[in-house]
């Protein structure tokens, strides 16, 4: 990021894009094939816990380290990978402590929102692939910078939005692709749960065993709340993406995927904090409508505190329609009728796994960086619309706004100063 890091690769600004192997892959790791490819885990106060399991169980793998700012998840942490391999993880509060071990191939990024493509362009410019959680940055400036970094230092860097990695989702796009729905051009996806109020917060003396100082890292300061650790920060725009980047990222990137759309031209959104009045800036009910070019569009709804049944991703065209959920796919005629009925629930191992083998091989991940800031590039947008309160319109072959300063002031963010990332 800065010399405070000491880091002399973010000394040297690039406009890099695209630099090395083109649209091939990248690198392959100079090590064979069959050697052990060592992790470290940045984050695991939730999410990562999960991620610090699969990947210690994967074949042919080691996670070295757990880095976290609480010292209490270090050590749920390290329980959580000790159940499938035999060395236990080092302890680590500040991560950017294992950036110059040579032994470490891997950062895995399950850290706040904030942190996503500050860790990621560090861990790049280290000589580290990435596995860097959705949504995959905070804001859009932040993704191209995170792809420059993929790209200019020839990085695997694969996102979590698992399902591109699931059989019967790949299949079911496929039949998409195949023409089992005809002209595939509306789908619509959502999200539902059945959150409790924040509350208010109150100025509060920061736990011993948070370094808050580092977990606000990037991001300019402000004072510790009660009700801001660790989870309700998703509900903050200073470091959190709201329901959209939390969850919505997931099921927007399958319709986008099926659809085989990029940049839309057209965001609207209407909603907000309706269910409780509280602390909360980000809505808790959330409607936004995506238009694309050649006449396709996508639909998502939220009710993050009604727990009603939210309908599953679906794919309209007009030759029928396919329904996609956990546990498979359906594909009906223009008339309703069930025409087709596959099974069989992903596991997102197979995710972690694709990642493992892409270092191994230099391939391109299935939710490489460029593709799943795409799709989280549409969650920005809606939460932008949102926050200005009027439909944005956009340049479909960059995503760019167009002629809406106001809308464009949220494309980046200020840093804390000393901590701005440089490719």
């Amino acid at each position: 990021m800065t010399s405070q890091l000491n880091r002399r690769q973010f000394l040297e600004a690039t406009a890099a894009t695209g630099l090395g192997l083109g649209a091939g892959g990248y690198l392959a790791r100079a090590a064979g094939a069959n050697e052990r490819i060592v992790l470290a885990v940045m984050g695991t106060n939730g999410r990562g816990i999960d991620l610090a399991k699969g990947f210690s169980r994967q074949p042919g793998t080691q996670v070295a380290f757990i880095c976290d700012v609480d010292s209490r998840a270090i050590a749920k942490g390290i329980k959580a990978a000790n159940g499938s391999q035999r060395e236990e993880p080092a302890g680590v509060g500040d991560f950017r402590k294992i950036l110059d071990d040579k032994s470490v191939d891997a950062l895995v990024i399950a850290a706040p929102d904030h942190w996503h493509a500050p860790a990621t362009i560090l861990a790049c410019s280290a000589g580290k692939h990435v596995y860097v959680e959705k949504p995959c940055c905070h804001n859009p400036r932040e993704g191209d910078w995170m792809i420059q970094a993929a790209r200019k230092n020839n990085r695997v860097v694969q996102m979590g939005n698992q399902r591109r990695s699931f059989e019967k989702f790949i299949e079911g796009m496929q039949q998409i692709r195949e023409g089992a729905i005809g002209r595939a051009y509306y789908a619509r996806c959502g999200y539902n749960n059945s959150r409790k109020s924040i509350g208010t917060g109150k100025k509060a003396q920061i736990p011993t065993w948070l370094n808050f100082d580092l977990w606000q890292g990037p991001a300019p300061r402000r004072d510790f709340h009660d009700n801001l650790v660790h989870y309700n920060w998703h509900w903050f725009w200073h470091w959190g993406t709201g329901e959209l980047g939390n969850n919505g990222i997931h099921s927007i990137d399958v319709c986008r995927w099926g659809l085989g759309v990029t940049f839309p031209t057209r965001v609207t959104s209407s909603g907000g904090r309706y269910h409780f009045q509280d602390d909360q800036q980000t809505p808790d009910t959330h409607i936004v409508s995506f238009e694309f070019e050649d006449r396709k569009a996508i639909m998502w709804e939220c009710r993050s505190c009604n727990a009603y049944k939210m309908d599953a991703i679906s794919f309209h065209g007009d030759q029928g329609s396919l329904v996609m959920n956990e546990g498979g796919y359906t594909l009906f005629d223009l008339k309703g009728k069930e025409v087709k009925k596959i099974t069989g629930p992903g596991s997102e191992a197979s995710h972690f796994q694709n990642f493992l083998d892409c270092i191994r091989s230099g391939r391109r991940p299935n939710a490489d960086i460029e593709d799943g800031f795409q799709s989280t590039l549409l969650c920005h947008l809606g939460n932008i619309a949102h926050r200005t309160g009027r439909t944005l319109k956009c340049d479909p072959k960059t995503g760019y706004i167009l002629d809406d300063k106001d809308a464009m002031a949220l494309w980046g963010r200020d840093y804390e100063k000393g901590w701005e990332p440089r490719v």
